[in-house]
């Protein structure tokens, strides 16, 4: 069996054990092989040897060398699991994100290193956006984009005011209770029509849930499969407990990280954005606090790959979402 490891619980206390390259690999030895048994990256093999001078194993069938960095989101990257970690720690505990410029400045890379880093720390949080909601459930929109009077004259739509030109976010949240949290989550609208939305709903929220949304329209004729109540905002915002304002709360925070944290966000790269700050916000109560919710994200690193050429080319984004 693995041996029990020490996680820290403060970033200080990470930063210092860390800072220790053997701490590094006991931990994530431990995540992919709790079993003890080290497993070729390669065919599989479960009989390596470990060469201690350069922190690799050796398979004996195929002869192949490997690291702990093969089959996650490190694999092929220069940077020490000592900044890795770091930028984990990091980006996951803050509540607002962290920028590539902080993460370049708090662990000594390169702007350019630091972007593609977060990036692909991202792709871990997509593994834990909940999918069958249910007890009491807020469902809403909202739109994230620019607005046309502040881009510049050659990139206006000018096809109207609203949505246009911007990407609409559909959320839901289940509420929580005196034992558990709130949970929310996210997806990208390519259709604002009633059937999509109606779709999305039927997809992540368990039938005969109570459903709370505004007056849309599109979500009119759920009544049969929901307990489905609205409040038309054009007179009320609350009604008993019947609102979507705990959603609301959820739209603000996703706003002030992207405006604030990371003032420009690519329409192509949004769906990973969304991934971070619904994970934070969902282990906002996590019971193991900062090295609790750093777990989790470490321990979905696995299976996962992105290229630079990938992320640029946005290739990843269709085969992922």
């Amino acid at each position: 069996m693995a041996t029990e490891i020490t996680v820290p619980k403060t970033l200080q206390t990470a930063i210092i054990h860390y800072a220790n390259p053997d701490n590094c690999l006991a931990l994530l030895v431990n995540m992919r092989w709790p079993d003890g048994v080290v497993t070729c990256a390669n065919c599989g093999n479960r009989d390596c040897n470990f060469l201690t001078t350069r922190r690799v194993w050796s398979c004996k069938a195929c002869r192949k060398q490997f690291s702990i960095k093969v089959g996650t989101f490190m694999e092929d990257s220069p940077i020490g699991l000592d900044k890795w970690l770091l930028a984990i720690w990091m980006v996951t505990n803050c509540k607002n994100g962290v920028s590539s410029y902080e993460i370049h400045r708090a662990i000594g890379i390169t702007q350019k290193s630091a972007w593609f880093m977060l990036h692909r720390i991202r792709m871990a949080y997509g593994d834990h956006q909940p999918t069958d909601l249910g007890g009491t459930v807020e469902a809403d929109e909202t739109a994230i984009g620019g607005r046309e009077q502040n881009k510049h004259v050659h990139k206006r739509t000018n096809a109207g005011r609203g949505n246009v030109g911007k990407a609409v976010v559909q959320a839901f949240l289940e509420r929580g209770d005196g034992e558990k949290a709130s949970k929310a989550r996210t997806d990208i609208l390519t259709d604002v029509g009633g059937p999509a939305m109606k779709g999305n709903v039927r997809q992540h929220v368990q039938p005969g849930s109570n459903l709370f949304t505004d007056g849309a329209s599109q979500y009119r004729g759920l009544h049969k499969e929901y307990v489905h109540q609205f409040v038309d905002h054009a007179i009320e915002y609350v009604r008993d407990n019947v609102h979507t304002n705990s959603l609301e709360n959820f739209f603000s925070l996703l706003k002030r990280m992207i405006k604030g944290t990371y003032v420009s966000v690519d329409a192509a790269h949004l769906a990973a954005y969304l991934d971070e700050q619904t994970f934070r916000f969902n282990e906002r109560k996590n019971e193991h606090g900062d090295s609790g919710r750093f777990l989790k994200v470490t321990g979905s690193a696995y299976g996962k790959r992105l290229t630079y050429e990938q992320l640029t080319g946005r290739k990843w984004l269709i085969e992922t979402f």
